[in-house]
């Protein structure tokens, strides 16, 4: 028999099922057994009058909570059942798997008469035993959620002419800067963890693909502790071709975002106001936009912050905080683009004006850092200054290269998946990852 997911399984009164999954509750009692079963479209209560079914009652016996079983039966309507009016009467329970005891708890318990309050394990408890933790409403929502978001901008970028690419991760030089990237051992030499797709999106400028994206993982070996930092990351990265300046690129990535986030709230808006306590607001077209040096003189003038000149090239996690209070109170947005940052703070590979300020800008989305975007230096000969400028030579001989035959005007941005999702959800980075990887964590 075919199985039936159990959100389907509710909407065919009278029909006869296999349904699979978790056992999410159970009450075992003399006469009446009632089984709460769990799978990743939802709940259904399964029936059992012992005296009527003799040959189940040692199945259900043997049964603790989070055990896997199949269960054969008919769906019936009963007003009084709470789950959607409607359960099943089995006529055949197996056993697919028996749970231990759980070695966490996945959320806090409240006290009762009989029993003593239980706390939630500690979310590097939880993350010990992160499979049993995904088990929870809120994680697969989570789960579901990032996958719209990765899967609508995959879509709009396929509707506007882009192609996907996948680039090698393990590679010979470190890339952009050259900090922060694992070293590991490739036979006879020494390799690196790409800390960025950056250079072979730039070869695909170069190849004439002209539109390109690419969905996967990304390695900075940063020893940070905060809980936005991961040593191990999705990226969702783009460039693309015959640009007149970056304002063409944070057009687009305003535009992108704009959509997914439309796509999100509509699939799943009300969910994740109920399980999250967020609400999902969908931004207005053009995103705001503000200088570096004139966001520290209103940050300075509205809320007294105030940071040394030699800061202010640059933006501090402060700033960054107090930003996203700024652009509501101005804008009523949630969003702001920052541009005019100083060219010892970006990358060697920006395209600078003729002041030399790199032409790019970073995206801050409810006070967080998100993006940082540009328009890229393409001429051969300027790009190669720039790197020398940085103490940059042999490493990078090989993506200088890309330059010398011939490449288009160019720009791209790259986002962090796993961020956007602990913004979306106002998540801890170790919640929002369907398994976290920082300094000291490499397991499970």
């Amino acid at each position: 028999m075919t199985r039936t997911y159990i959100a389907d399984a509710a909407k065919t009164p009278g029909a006869k099922v296999l349904v699979q999954g978790f056992v999410d509750n159970l009450r075992d009692s003399k006469y009446m057994a009632f089984i709460v079963l769990k799978d990743i479209t939802g709940r259904i209560q399964i029936t059992v009058e012992k005296e009527k079914l003799p040959g189940l009652c040692d199945t259900i016996s043997q049964l603790t909570p989070d055990s896997v079983i199949s269960v054969t039966g008919t769906v019936i309507e009963n007003e009084y059942v709470k789950m959607g009016g409607v359960e099943i009467i089995p006529e055949d329970i197996q056993i697919e798997s028996i749970a231990d005891a759980l070695p966490i708890a996945r959320k806090a318990i409240p006290a009762t008469r009989k029993k003593k309050a239980v706390e939630r394990s500690s979310i590097d408890q939880r993350i010990d035993y992160r499979w049993i933790d995904l088990r929870t409403d809120e994680n697969q929502l989570m789960i579901q959620v990032q996958t719209v978001m990765v899967n609508s901008m995959r879509q709009y970028l396929l509707d506007h002419h882009f192609v996907e690419i996948h680039t090698p991760k393990l590679i010979g030089a470190a890339s952009e800067s050259g900090a922060d990237v694992f070293e590991v051992k490739y036979f006879d030499r020494s390799a690196y963890l790409a800390q960025s797709p950056q250079f072979y999106k730039q070869m695909a400028m170069a190849s004439g693909l002209e539109r390109i994206f690419e969905v996967g993982p990304v390695f900075r070996a940063e020893k940070s502790y905060t809980n936005r930092h991961t040593t191990e990351f999705t990226g969702f990265d783009l460039e693309f071709s015959y640009i007149t300046s970056y304002q063409d690129v944070m057009d687009l990535e305003a535009e992108l975002l704009t959509h997914m986030l439309k796509e999100v709230k509509e699939k799943y808006g009300e969910q994740i106001q109920e399980a999250f306590g967020k609400e999902v607001i969908v931004p207005t077209l053009p995103f705001p936009t503000v200088d570096l040096h004139t966001l520290y003189d209103e940050l300075e003038k509205n809320y007294g912050y105030v940071v040394d000149e030699s800061e202010k090239n640059d933006m501090t996690t402060e700033a960054e905080q107090l930003s996203y209070k700024w652009v509501q109170e101005k804008y009523g947005h949630e969003f702001l683009f920052v541009t005019g940052f100083g060219p010892e703070k970006r990358a060697f590979y920006h395209m600078r004006d003729e002041n030399g300020i790199p032409m790019g800008y970073d995206l801050v989305w409810r006070g967080v850092e998100i993006t940082t975007g540009a328009q890229r230096e393409h001429r051969y000969e300027i790009l190669k200054k720039q790197a020398a400028e940085k103490g940059l030579g042999d490493d990078i001989k090989f993506y200088l290269e890309f330059f010398k035959y011939g490449c288009p005007p160019h720009g791209g941005f790259g986002l962090g998946v796993d961020r956007m999702t602990m913004l979306l959800l106002d998540l801890g980075i170790k919640d929002a990852m369907f398994l976290f990887r920082g300094p000291n964590r490499l397991t499970p």
